[in-house]
């Protein structure tokens, strides 16, 4: 028998829960899967989301011919093959073929290419499936001649309600083997599936199935039986959610928002992220956005990073923590950033100034000759341990320390010696 999450495949818009940016009344794929006029597409989002259920929908609603290939397992030989009959197909019986391709990541270039010619001919309608984002996982002749359409995880309701309709269907679910349950079991399931309506369809599978009918034949599946079937949170972390949660990381970060900042931690901790990684990021996000407004944030996280290093997990997860709040707690000043930027950038576009010939270096034979050093004026030898002196043939200004944290001291020292000039 067929898995409970494969029998339960859509047929119609009203079976399918979720997506209603993509597939709601009046949405662009909707009237193109009921006027069957569809194009090329490429659906992309986390497992259990939808994209199956999608793809099977529009097979059951359209009247072209349907082709079905796996990346994994399929090569260009397919490909040329499923042209051929497509071909043919439109010749005798004036139907289109959809292609569907699950996994279509998983196809190299070269294979991705081969369907580049007959897609632009329309001799063939792809749909391609996939867990990764088009833009990096496809190659861009595909993504520009398909509409590209994400995917979102599933609202808890979702999931409820597609768990509570195979309960109920006697046809296609368990609606014959007389389940008995109430709302917190389901709920349990549902809320640790995250997002995935396939895990929590074979969790109740694997629950209601397992289960021994008592003695009036029903099937109990309560908060145990439940607790058993799905027993840890499922976590969808692809190379594309890496990014976005790091980059989620660092803004909560320099946003200052402590909470936001231990929970995507904790999301990276949980989906076994490198914790060396995550503690490089804080060094930078230190560096960068806190700056001189609290230089104790760059050798907090320094001592995170090395601790991470010399201990490991699951123990580093304390000074990943301790390091993440102090930085999210710290003023907040690029400055230091914006200095070596503004230098950098002279560097590339701007003449290179010649050292002032006072403070090159004059301590070697020969140099007194060439002038190195000659009338250097040494800070040390003046009582306030400051001379005037220049050591840029024309100043610049890089470093604007802002009024926040302890760039107000430096500030202020610097608009101390401003004022001696």
């Amino acid at each position: 028998m067929k898995p409970l999450a494969k029998r339960m495949l859509p047929l119609t818009f009203e079976e399918f829960f979720g997506q209603e940016h993509i597939v709601g009344k009046g949405t662009l794929l909707r009237r193109m899967i009921e006027s069957d006029t569809l194009t090329s597409l490429i659906l992309f989002g986390p497992p259990g989301s939808g994209k199956t259920s999608l793809a099977h929908l529009i097979a059951n609603l359209t009247n072209a011919i349907i082709e079905r290939l796996n990346a994994v397992t399929s090569g260009v030989g397919d490909i040329r093959k499923i042209v051929e009959r497509s071909k043919k197909f439109a010749k005798l019986e004036k139907k289109a073929t959809i292609l569907f391709v699950d996994e279509i990541h998983r196809w190299s270039k070269v294979q991705q290419d081969a369907l580049l010619p007959d897609v632009e001919d329309g001799n063939i309608i792809l749909i391609g499936v996939t867990v990764y984002n088009p833009f990096f996982s496809i190659i861009p002749g595909l993504v520009s001649r398909s509409h590209i359409f994400e995917l979102k995880p599933l609202s808890l309701s979702d999931i409820e309600h597609i768990c509570r309709n195979a309960l109920k269907d006697r046809e296609r679910g368990l609606g014959n083997l007389n389940v008995v349950t109430d709302k917190e079991p389901i709920l349990h399931i549902c809320r640790l599936a995250d997002g995935d309506a396939r895990k929590a369809l074979n969790a109740l599978e694997i629950g209601v199935l397992s289960t021994t009918p008592n003695e009036q034949n029903e099937i109990v599946f309560d908060m145990k039986v439940a607790e058993e079937s799905i027993q840890k949170k499922g976590l969808y972390y692809t190379a594309d959610e890496h990014y976005d949660t790091i980059s989620a990381f660092i803004k909560s970060m320099r946003g200052s928002d402590i909470d936001a900042s231990i929970y995507w931690l904790a999301k990276m901790i949980h989906a076994g992220e490198d914790p060396r990684f995550i503690a490089r990021r804080i060094v930078i996000c230190a560096a960068e956005d806190v700056g001189n407004a609290d230089p104790n944030a760059l050798l907090i996280a320094n001592a995170a990073l090395n601790i991470v290093e010399s201990i490991g997990m699951p123990e580093a997860k304390i000074p990943l923590a301790e390091a993440t709040i102090y930085v999210a707690s710290a003023p907040k000043s690029n400055a230091c950033y914006e200095a070596i930027s503004k230098a950098l950038e002279d560097m590339e576009k701007t003449p290179t100034q010649q050292i002032p010939p006072s403070i090159q270096e004059g301590g070697y034979k020969g140099a007194e000759k060439l002038g190195r050093g000659k009338d250097y004026k040494y800070p040390h030898l003046a009582p306030n341990g400051w001379v005037d002196q220049n050591y840029l043939l024309e100043r610049k200004v890089y470093y604007t320390p802002t009024s926040r944290g302890f760039e107000k001291t430096i500030r202020e020292r610097i608009k101390n010696v401003k004022k001696k000039r």
